[in-house]
């Protein structure tokens, strides 16, 4: 029986700021590194032990990893960076606050574009300051694959081709796997395998910093789910 466990990074510098981030490469905060740690320390508790680590292109999620991983003394595990594990791209709402934001666009409308399964956000440029098609991490993709904005929907198909092409084969051979990646590239996974509906995903949280276990068969079926420390 494999398993894989998923792991919002700790909370990060515009978490606690109330600011949408998506791409941006924002640090933890203070906090933020304290729930990394404690999560490492109840992986070290429960006795689980990886074969692989994924993780995104962008430091709070790599940092959450590393600290998971430090603290379970399983720092030497094999691991891999993509940016297929990126949180959703907020496009023309990123940087801003989210409560100026509801302010101005009223609380349904921001609620829409936070949580609905398939409803875009205001769209960003590719030359607008910012762009992601600017900056060295996305430098080896085609330029036109390069977000100016997702949804839910969009999020989930661009981790798919990770999820078969590295992660299910992994499972399907019994090997433990962790990811340690952000709230809406989790959720379209657990969206995936737990076959939540596109009405169900909306109430879908995933708390920062908190390990969620699943058990696979020898089929990929899911058998069990659990969240560390509850």
């Amino acid at each position: 029986m494999a398993k894989l466990v998923l792991i919002r990074h700790g909370q990060s510098e515009w978490n606690l700021a109330n600011k949408f981030t998506g791409w941006v490469d924002v640090d933890l905060s203070e906090k933020g590194v304290e729930e990394a740690k404690s999560a490492g320390q109840k992986i070290k508790e429960s006795g689980l032990k990886f074969d692989y680590a994924y993780t995104s292109v962008l430091k709070r999620a790599i940092k959450t990893l590393h600290y998971v991983l430090e603290e379970s003394d399983q720092l030497w595990i094999p691991e891999t960076k993509t940016w297929r594990l990126n949180e959703r791209h907020y496009g023309a709402l990123q940087g801003l606050n989210k409560k100026e934001t509801a302010e101005k666009y009223g609380d349904d409308q921001v609620h829409i574009w936070r949580r609905s399964y398939d409803v875009l956000p205001p769209l960003l440029d590719a030359d607008a300051e910012g762009s992601a098609v600017k900056d060295p991490r996305y430098a080896n993709l085609d330029p036109n694959i390069v977000p100016g904005g997702e949804n839910l929907k969009v999020t989930l198909e661009r981790v798919m081709p990770f999820w078969e092409d590295q992660i299910a084969p992994k499972l399907l051979d019994g090997k433990n796997v962790i990811i340690a990646a952000h709230g809406n590239s989790l959720r379209a996974l657990s969206k995936y395998i737990e076959r939540i509906s596109d009405d169900d995903i909306m109430n879908l949280e995933m708390a920062t910093g908190e390990p969620v276990v699943y058990d696979f068969d020898d089929k990929l079926n899911m058998t069990n789910k659990t969240k560390l420390g509850k």
